[in-house]
């Protein structure tokens, strides 16, 4: 092999030997893992923040609220610190003051049971409450808790000129929360975390001031129940109203905002769409219809009638001043009134009652 053959071999193999080198030096440098910093744990305690929007009047649950890490320098001392603040007093409180998510909860924020305001702190806005009376047989035997959402039901005896009245049972109201039972407003627990399960004779409702108002009418009519609601209620009666439009959510609205607008709007009382049993559905020896009242005898009718004219039935002269036609059966006579009495018929004829509007089967005008 001559010797320009021997130097071009040798150089080829130099840089096949250079370029090999070069590949796997790339290679490995491209393999070698890439350190990360790591991160800055952050310093400070940690205080009590709400998971959620706590509008004002929420009850506080387990759920609500949590311990997260907070710069030292912006600690305040009326933040609950971890380790220093006790979660089971402060379950059961309420709201005082609107607390957005994240927000550190203060402890003017909280209201307790049994200190001053608690009841008109847990009120909603636009809401009121009323005392209704109960028993061990219309309050669920005791099973009724404060938080808990419960249903109206008016029973009552429609009686009528024959002997047997007409029973009945309506669901006049539904979805309340209750407030309190008697003068408590927080659940009794034994050591072992058991409820007590005790008898009560009042329940505070929170309602509207119009549902206010139908509550102190229904006690003068009949007796008021209670009938507690599940819990899985509200979820499916807020998704069948979404379904059918009967609700709808704002448009452009956070999710915070439509989380909150959909609470509202399953913790909203309601007194339409009620139900009602009368005794004929329960027993056949009961009615199911109106009791009658004086079909076969004529009841007498009176007509307050405009200035008088010469003369009235029969050719008889009328009466001078205001007079009333009076109809007893066929015969209808005249008979003079003094102008008090006329004005009285007048307003009587005007006025209307508010029965009807608490209990379908009660009459809705005076009589």
């Amino acid at each position: 092999m001559d010797k320009k053959k021997l130097i071009l071999l040798l150089g080829a193999l130099i840089i096949a030997i250079g370029t090999a080198l070069a590949a796997r030096s790339m290679f490995a440098g491209a393999a070698a893992p890439e350190v990360e910093a790591a991160p800055v744990e952050p310093q400070g305690p940690k205080v009590l923040v709400a998971k959620r929007g706590l509008p004002v009047g929420t009850i506080i649950t387990a759920d609500a609220i949590g311990f997260q890490l907070w710069p030292q320098e912006l600690v305040q001392d009326a933040y609950f610190i971890d380790g220093e603040a006790n979660m089971e007093l402060l379950m059961g409180t309420v709201v005082r003051h609107a607390i957005t998510a994240g927000e550190p909860v203060t402890q003017g924020s909280l209201v307790a049971p049994g200190d001053r305001g608690f009841l008109a702190a847990a009120l909603g806005p636009g809401m009121r409450a009323v005392t209704v009376p109960v028993s061990a047989r219309t309050g669920v035997g005791g099973f009724v808790f404060p938080g808990d959402r419960v249903d109206l039901v008016l029973t009552q005896t429609i009686q009528g000129e024959d002997s047997q009245g007409l029973q009945t049972s309506e669901t006049i109201l539904q979805n309340l929360r209750v407030l309190a039972t008697d003068q408590s407003t927080e659940t009794t627990t034994t050591e072992d975390g058991r409820t007590v399960v005790r008898a009560f004779r009042t329940v505070t409702l929170e309602v509207t001031p119009r549902i206010g108002e139908k509550v102190a009418v229904a006690q003068t009519i009949g007796t008021l129940s209670l009938s507690l609601r599940s819990i899985a209620d509200n979820q499916s009666e807020l998704d069948r109203a979404i379904a059918s439009g009967d609700i709808e959510v704002p448009a452009n609205a956070s999710q915070e905002e439509e989380d909150l607008f959909l609470r509202q709007a399953v913790s909203r009382p309601r007194d339409g769409a009620t139900t009602y049993v009368t005794g004929g559905d329960v027993s056949r020896f009961q009615r199911r219809t109106m009791p009658s009242t004086s079909s076969n005898t004529a009841q007498p009718t009176m007509t307050v009638n405009a200035p008088p004219a010469a003369a009235g039935f029969n050719g008889v002269a009328r009466p001078s001043g205001p007079t009333v036609n009076v109809t007893r059966g066929k015969a209808t006579t005249v008979e003079s009134v003094d102008r008090g009495a006329g004005a009285i018929l007048d307003r009587q004829a005007q006025a209307m009652g508010a029965g009807g509007d608490t209990a379908r089967l009660g009459p809705s005008s005076l009589r």
